[in-house]
């Protein structure tokens, strides 16, 4: 397994770490020890994190601005530490230099990780030549995603962790926003059909958990403005697919459906243009503990079209390359789901798996 762990909220803040499984503080002692956190992250970041200087040299500030901010910060943090605004700020941990080496030795890999934008529209436009366009969107859903595809790649040209890491926080919001209103609907007895739906969900909303962990763990989360932009809009597109649901759960599953398959093409370029670097790196803890635990009942709990084949899944997990490769699928896993939500094809699935008569099967009472 990897023998480091790039996040930023590594320790007590992730799964499988320190205090995995305790019940948390009350949320101001949380929203406290977050705001300290970030803001000595955010200021260590402006005056020595070498993220940040491997960012922009990446990809330099062109405005004067942008110059402005990378070359300033640092400075201004100096000097309100200096008249007492600011505490002093305590430097990094340090490492021993074997744990150092180790450590740069796979950073230096993941920084050589690339993405081109213009591929993967190449790819996703060859699909949809082959396979056709999706059931047509209104222009008010496909707006939203239009907006999410144009950040991902215009913030994230180069940064394709970061890029995966951002994708991953908000493809987690519309799974949630699904169970509340499904929930929302059995306490108010308006619909209670639904509870299996929420399971499934569930199911998937926890494997999107766990693609987020294992991009943080690479390094995804390290940046304050990634944090602070990719929080932000979960935030807003929980509330937006809160509204989509409401009108139409079909539309809401039509919005996701884009999602994946965006996030599947995406990962199928990634993979074909970085196979042999990725097979040389290993794969994080968080990675093994997912696809090798002993308790799979959530990972097969989604696994539509792997249901319908009669073949279970059972992902290999030796390198970072089959990570990837397990990502990949399970966003393919997702795209079936949400077609299946939305042809109602899941009711007869869920009714064969539990061996009784789909719903057309069903006598109603006049």
């Amino acid at each position: 397994a990897m023998p480091v762990d790039y996040g930023f909220r590594a320790g007590a803040g992730r799964l499988y770490q320190d205090h995995y499984g305790e019940i948390p503080k009350s949320v101001w002692e949380l929203a406290s020890l977050n705001f300290k956190h970030e803001l000595d992250q955010m200021r260590h970041s402006f005056r020595h994190n070498p993220y940040y200087r491997e960012l922009y040299a990446r990809n330099p500030p062109k405005t004067l601005l942008a110059k402005a901010m990378a070359n300033g910060l640092g400075k201004v943090d100096e000097l309100l530490e200096k008249v007492g605004l600011l505490p002093e700020l305590k430097p990094l941990p340090s490492w021993s230099p074997d744990a150092l080496a180790e450590f740069d030795e796979i950073k230096d890999k993941l920084s050589k990780l690339t993405i081109c934008n213009e591929a993967v529209a190449r790819r996703e436009a060859a699909r949809i030549a082959a396979d056709g366009d999706m059931e047509a969107t209104p222009i008010a859903v496909k707006l939203p995603f239009l907006a999410l595809c144009w950040v991902l790649d215009v913030v994230y040209d180069k940064r394709p962790i970061q890029k995966f890491w951002v994708l991953e926080t908000v493809a987690r919001i519309p799974y949630f926003a699904y169970i509340s209103i499904l929930h929302l609907y059995e306490s108010l007895g308006f619909w209670r059909a639904g509870a299996e739906l929420r399971k499934i969900h569930f199911a998937e909303e926890w494997n999107e958990l766990h693609h987020l962990q294992i991009m943080e763990s690479l390094g995804g989360d390290q940046a304050w403005f990634d944090r602070f932009l990719a929080e932000h809009a979960a935030v807003l597109y929980y509330w937006l697919l809160i509204a989509f649901y409401l009108v139409s759960p079909k539309v809401a599953y039509n919005f996701m459906q884009r999602v994946e398959h965006h996030a599947a093409d995406t990962y199928c370029e990634f993979l074909e243009s970085n196979r042999e670097l990725l097979a040389s790196i290993p794969p994080p803890v968080v990675a093994l503990n997912y696809y090798r635990n002993q308790d799979l009942y959530l990972f097969d709990s989604f696994q539509t079209s792997s249901k319908a084949s009669g073949v279970q899944r059972r992902p290999d997990c030796n390198t970072l390359l089959d990570v990837f490769i397990n990502v990949r699928d399970d966003e393919l896993e997702h795209v079936a789901t949400m077609f299946a939500m939305q042809n109602e094809e899941i009711a007869k699935q869920l009714a064969i798996g539990r061996g009784s008569p789909g719903p057309e099967d069903h006598l109603t009472m006049e």
